[in-house]
């Protein structure tokens, strides 16, 4: 309840992706990743519009077990990432894995997790949407994790009827994924950078597009700093923990717990970056 209060009323985040790339999902059991998806649903009860839980998995009797729970404990949406160890090799597979998923929550919308940095599945999200919606009647859209802002367009383009959802999650490309179509976000930087987005994306839909571009930099100024000294899963826990002041735990095996040196680095930039986001310098456009 802390987490779902804070980012509410300190963020101004109301939808939530539950047991993605951030929330450590695939190194879950699936008992602990059920658990965690009923306590988001419950404790955002009349506080969040939209609960989406990631259901993707290796094992398709996982994954399918997953979306019947999602379904059951009155998520807004799933979503699933492409299968990593056997991998999908072409459109055709990939959609057959999806539909399975998606046909145990037939009345829960249905997204697509694309994130080939991750997955090591390339397989173009332009020509996956190709008549999607007769295979996936509860397709709604595609959080869409990767820089290639060409088939990004590219699906825009092409969909336009549809009405799909295109949620951008490279936090660090926003503004450029906005400027070809995209219509909403995922990230990790939105737990503690969610007031500092909205103000960007209030600034774009104006249009004062110079003012949105300062936000975008400084965002990404920060990101940079931090890429250089090494940011991941761990890090991110390690920042939400100082901004919010809820601890947010270690990160589970393989990954390893931030370094007080990167702690304090962090911090210290991102203090300065709070400063510059409320200067009258930043408000000018």
């Amino acid at each position: 309840r802390p987490y779902v209060d804070y980012l509410v009323s300190e963020q101004n985040v109301k939808n939530i992706f539950v047991n993605g790339t951030t929330g450590e999902g695939l190194s879950l059991s699936i008992q602990e990743r059920k658990q965690l998806a009923e306590e988001w649903v419950r404790q955002g009860k009349d506080k969040l519009d939209h609960v989406i839980v990631h259901v993707g998995a290796l094992s398709l009797p996982e994954s399918q077990d997953l979306a019947r729970h999602a379904a059951a404990i009155g998520a807004s949406g799933i979503a699933v990432i492409a299968p990593f160890f056997f991998k999908p090799t072409n459109k055709d597979e990939l959609v057959a894995f999806l539909q399975k998923v998606a046909s145990e929550a037939s009345g829960v919308p249905f997204y697509y997790y694309h994130i080939p940095p991750l997955t090591g599945v390339k397989i173009r999200v332009e020509e996956l949407l190709d008549g999607i919606r007769e295979q996936i009647p509860t397709f709604q859209g595609v959080k869409f994790s990767d820089t290639d802002l060409l088939d990004l367009a590219q699906c825009i383009n092409k969909n336009e009827s549809e009405q799909f959802a295109f949620l951008y999650g490279v936090d660090e490309q926003l503004l450029g994924a906005l400027a070809v179509g995209a219509n909403g976000a995922v990230g990790s930087t939105y737990n503690y950078l969610g007031r500092k987005t909205n103000l960007m994306l209030q600034a774009f839909a104006k249009p004062d597009h110079a003012l949105a571009q300062k936000y975008q930099f400084l965002i990404g100024e920060f990101l940079n700093f931090v890429i250089k000294l090494g940011f991941g899963v761990a890090q991110t826990k390690a920042v939400m923990t100082f901004v919010s002041g809820i601890p947010m735990g270690p990160p589970r095996p393989p990954l390893v717990n931030a370094s007080e040196e990167f702690i304090a680095k962090a911090k210290a930039k991102l203090d300065n970056h709070f400063v510059q986001l409320q200067s009258g310098n930043i408000l000018k456009s």
